[in-house]
């Protein structure tokens, strides 16, 4: 039988989160021969995306921006361009230049997703980028304590345990294009990322993960190497996915990837002073819940750890490849 992708048409991807760890990702996928969609999270509210959503009345560009970045074909100076941000001005320091454009182009089409597709365009974006939803959501944790805070800049500096969290409103639209991005899938991928304040307001989104649930697409969760300080302390990959039940009321998932791959102890050290550790492989506990587990060394260190793009996009095409080829 013939690959997936000469059977007249590219296995359609859909990958959800936000943050450094998808844009980490697409840079390896946008090389495989896939038509990839990325529906990217709106709750960002500090920084540079939050002063353009307050000021402007609109979703916060940040995480946006660095996924059109990633699946650009731009020019390396183009992209170090977009992703520039002031030093100096007033009102004009913090800011992104990415971020100006997507305002801008906000500005001229009169609508902020137009304005992203047409930024597309002129970047050759190998792909869609979708928002979530076509307005900014309000992102809020309530805490084990009882607690309740408000913004999701704020929820990994409240240096306590996350029960759940919530958005608001709670009834916020998804953008139809998302959903039916998802409804014509043949895999959806969900992570890395954050898990609290980047993958879980995606799947908050009416219809989002019901739409997952009842999709006949191959679901893969990539979860993150290292734990992030204030949002996943001490967990392991078993914690990752009872977090997304808990929210979501079911089992999203297929499969997972995760890292093997040993990571030296003196780097281990440097995340440690700020509070990270090892995501730990619970194995049994994965596979007892049904999941289908792909381990391997997954990781790069260069400043900081990341995902190898280009193994992680292996795996991530093996899988779908061998899923259309089995749904025949």
């Amino acid at each position: 039988m013939k690959p997936p992708h000469v059977l007249g048409r590219r296995p359609r991807v859909v990958v959800i989160g936000g943050g450094t760890g998808l844009s980490v990702m697409l840079r390896g996928l946008k090389e495989r021969p896939l038509d990839i969609t990325a529906i990217v999270t709106v709750a960002d509210d500090g920084g540079s995306s939050g002063i353009l959503r307050s000021e402007m009345q609109m979703p916060p560009p940040g995480d946006i921006r660095n996924v059109l970045i990633a699946l650009a074909d731009a020019e390396p100076l183009l992209a170090q361009t977009l992703q520039y941000r002031f030093k100096e001005g007033t009102g004009l320091a913090g800011h992104s230049l990415g971020n100006l454009m997507l305002a801008a182009m906000r500005e001229i089409t009169g609508d902020f997703v137009t304005g992203v597709r047409e930024l597309s365009r002129v970047l050759a974006v190998r792909g869609r980028v979708l928002p979530a939803a076509a307005h900014a959501i309000e992102l809020k944790a309530e805490m084990e304590d009882g607690s309740i805070i408000e913004g999701e800049s704020k929820i990994p500096l409240a240096g306590g345990r996350i029960k759940r969290v919530f958005i608001e409103p709670a009834d916020v639209s998804p953008l139809q294009e998302a959903v039916e991005a998802l409804i014509e899938a043949d895999a959806i991928l969900v992570g890395p990322g954050s898990l609290y304040t980047s993958i879980l307001p995606n799947l908050l989104v009416p219809q989002i993960a019901r739409t997952i649930v009842e999709s006949q697409a191959v679901k893969i969760f990539i979860c993150n190497v290292m734990t992030q300080p204030g949002e996943t302390d001490g967990y392991s990959v078993s914690d990752h996915l009872n977090a997304v039940r808990l929210h979501v009321g079911e089992d999203l998932f297929d499969y997972v990837i995760v890292n093997n791959g040993e990571i030296p102890p003196q780097v281990q050290d440097r995340y440690a002073e700020k509070g990270a550790t090892v995501v730990h492989l619970d194995l049994d506990e994965v596979t007892k819940k049904g999941y289908k587990v792909i381990a391997d060394k997954l990781v790069l260190f260069r400043t900081y750890l990341r995902h190898d793009a280009n193994r992680l996009s292996h795996h991530i095409y093996q899988l779908v490849e061998s899923w259309m080829l089995k749904k025949g």
